[in-house]
């Protein structure tokens, strides 16, 4: 079964690809950047969503996982949001097509973040929903995950302050954030041993959306 992981030289991207190459099967994975997966049942393509896809990568997966996206907020739309559904669309008519995951975001749900970016991850969630109704006639299930914490690269700048981190961990009920490692598992769940849930967004933020301090 062929996999195509958008966003794998690091952080969520890289673990979900290795979760589907530790379970054999074959993947694909597009990034900016160069690989940073030596596996035999790998290959990388370096490119970006925006852009038109390379030459020679295979149109015929089984299953899409929309990950890459970027930070930055003068991008966020254009990458996160813009560039994430026209990635989508070259791979959706696929007869081999059976499963589409899109990585969103907690602040999808909250707004508590950047602006431009928190809106880009509330547009994926809405896409997504979209989409699971234009594919659902396929058998094709189409869901999203929204990380709220992750202990990844990109989070560097949290995890090295020992101030700020304890600040983050306050806000939720685990007092934790989530591994990569752990976001991997579920896009393996949802896209390879699901059946029934389509269109959903699935919530991973350690409680933090539903902490609160009841007062009487």
């Amino acid at each position: 079964m062929s996999v195509l992981v958008t966003g794998t030289s690091s952080g969520i991207g890289q673990a979900i690809a290795q979760r589907f190459l530790d379970a054999g099967y074959e993947v694909h994975g597009l990034d900016v950047a160069p690989a940073t997966i030596a596996h035999p049942l790998y290959t990388h393509w370096q490119g970006d969503i925006r852009d038109e896809v390379p030459a020679g990568l295979p149109e015929d997966h089984e299953i899409l996982v929309n990950n890459a996206g970027t930070l930055e907020e003068s991008d966020a739309i254009d990458v996160n949001l813009v560039g994430t559904i026209r990635f989508a669309e070259r791979f959706v008519d696929s007869p081999a097509l059976r499963s589409i995951l899109f990585i969103a975001s907690a602040s999808a749900r909250n707004g508590a973040e950047f602006p431009q970016y928190v809106a880009s991850k509330a547009g994926i969630v809405g896409y997504m929903k979209n989409l699971a109704l234009a594919v659902a006639p396929r058998g094709i299930t189409c869901n999203s995950i929204s990380p709220g914490g992750v202990i990844t690269p990109a989070n560097d700048h949290i995890l090295q302050d020992e101030g700020l981190y304890a600040q983050v961990l306050g806000e939720t009920l685990l007092g934790k954030w989530a591994l990569a490692e752990e976001v991997a598992d579920l896009a393996f769940f949802l896209t390879v041993a699901n059946r029934s849930i389509t269109g959903e967004d699935i919530l991973m933020d350690n409680g933090e959306m539903l902490k609160s301090n009841f007062v009487w």
